[in-house]
C-alpha cells in the first residue's frame, strides 16, 4: 500500500488536533472508532506518522556509494 504525503498529512493534523483537545476516543463520520488507551499512545502514533511522512518525502535512495582513505 502507497501512502502519499496529502494523506499523511491530513492524518498528522487530525491527530494533532485530538492531542490538543485531550480526546482519547475518536468517531469518524464513516461509523469508525479508535480509542487510544493513552496521551503517550495518541503521541506514539504521530510520532509514527511524522516518521512515514518524512520517508514518504525523502523518496528511495537509489545507489549509495562510499569512498575512503587511510588518511595517509
Amino acid at each position: 500500500m502507497t501512502e502519499d504525503a496529502t494523506t499523511l498529512e491530513a492524518q498528522l493534523t487530525e491527530l494533532r488536533q485530538i492531542r490538543g483537545r485531550g480526546i482519547l476516543r475518536v468517531q469518524y463520520s464513516d461509523g469508525r472508532s479508535h480509542q487510544y488507551g493513552s496521551l503517550d499512545e495518541l503521541g506514539r502514533a504521530i510520532a509514527d506518522l511524522e516518521r512515514r511522512l518524512a520517508a514518504t518525502a525523502a523518496g528511495r535512495i537509489g545507489t549509495v556509494r562510499v569512498f575512503s582513505t587511510k588518511g595517509v
